[in-house]
């Protein structure tokens, strides 16, 4: 195994145990009796499952990418300051290594933008800035729930700048750009605006996001390429249903506005998080996984198990939310937690195990999102 290699499987380890902390603590916030291995993982625990894992693994996708030396250096704080946060140091400099991890992923998506300059890119780049403001408001002593949106927007943005890239094959119309541009605009101010008035801006924050998964649903190509077959349509359906969860997102923040923790915080929170986010990894990692380790991962019909799971385990935890009822949220939680770890357990055995020679015809290979451009590109047709 080559050091390059070495070097991405040890961030990928990074961020995997960012997630299961995370998770961990997550439950135990939830009210679960489990065992506190520590107070971060429960305080902090926002913190490691968005800077931590997702800010890891997305810094290192670009590095892979863009095969530039300094631009490995971002994932690499990242990972390092999440072993940080966990090891117990003093918070100040985990926090201050997530900012600068965040400082060298915008550093790095300007780069793109210098070299590919459009739409897609820019709202990436946008994206990356708002991860960076949010860790340097989390630098400064703001609270973690005015850190949030922040954090919201850059994993929002950066899946829209994703999409957005795909949906340029169809050859979009000027008014497609320019209502997912007003979208994204309405998003951004409320975002920015809820430093100074918190209340109001999220639920302008909150419309956006629900007219942002509006576009999705009406302009991604996942709306043809679910009628296909294999991985392709199992990607379709995954995005699809994560751009419902985008919705619901959207409409319980137009709804719940600016509240600070409780049952709709909970409630917003994590049809984002959880509904829209994961079910785009779920999605995405049929085509990032290939990318970072090089290896030909088959498709197989089971992974909609738990896709499937984490979509109704998220309906049972907001219900329980919605009807202030503890047992029914903690519930949702923990299967939401299975359904990841499921997920994972699926991913690492896919692409360790030699795939049968029947299911290579689906399998999905380093080459990335060509597969989705091929899709887009006879769409259009």
């Amino acid at each position: 195994m080559q050091t390059g290699q070495r070097m991405w499987l040890g961030l990928i380890g990074a961020g995997v145990l960012s997630l299961v902390a995370g998770m961990w603590g997550g439950l135990i916030r939830m009210g679960w009796p489990w065992p506190v291995v520590d107070t971060v993982t429960v305080t902090a625990h926002g913190a490691l499952m968005v800077s931590g894992f997702l800010g890891t693994v997305i810094g290192l996708e670009r590095a892979v990418a863009l095969r530039v030396g300094w631009v490995y250096l971002g994932p690499l704080l990242s990972g390092l300051a999440t072993i940080a946060l966990l090891a117990g140091v003093s918070l100040a400099v985990p926090v201050l290594g997530l900012a600068l991890a965040a400082a060298l992923l915008a550093a790095t998506l300007a780069l793109i933008v210098r070299r590919h300059p459009a739409l897609y890119t820019v709202t990436m780049l946008v994206g990356g800035l708002a991860w960076l403001v949010g860790n340097v408001l989390w630098l400064a002593g703001y609270p973690i729930y005015r850190v949030v949106p922040f954090w919201m927007a850059f994993l929002v943005l950066t899946v829209a700048g994703e999409r957005l890239e795909l949906a340029r094959f169809t050859r979009p119309s000027p008014l497609r750009r320019e209502t997912f541009v007003a979208s994204v605009a309405v998003v951004l101010i409320g975002v920015l605006a809820s430093v100074w008035l918190f209340d109001a801006s999220i639920r302008l924050a909150g419309l956006g996001l629900l007219l942002l998964a509006a576009w999705l649903l009406r302009y991604d190509i996942a709306l043809q390429t679910v009628r296909r077959t294999g991985a392709t349509r199992y990607i379709a359906v995954a995005l699809l249903g994560g751009y419902i969860w985008l919705g619901i997102g959207g409409a319980l923040e137009l709804w719940a506005g600016g509240v600070a923790a409780g049952y709709l915080y909970d409630a917003a929170l994590h049809a984002v998080f959880v509904g829209f986010i994961m079910s785009m990894i779920f999605g995405h990692a049929l085509i990032i996984v290939p990318a970072l380790t090089r290896r030909a991962l088959p498709y197989r019909p089971v992974f909609y198990a738990p896709l499937a799971l984490l979509s109704v385990s998220l309906l049972i935890r907001i219900v329980g939310d919605l009807a202030g009822d503890s047992a029914w949220r903690m519930a949702g939680g923990l299967l939401n937690a299975t359904a990841i770890v499921l997920f994972m357990a699926l991913l690492a055995y896919n692409v360790l195990a030699p795939a049968p020679a029947a299911l290579t015809r689906g399998q999905v290979t380093p080459k990335g999102h060509a597969a989705q451009r091929d899709a887009a590109s006879q769409s259009r047709q």
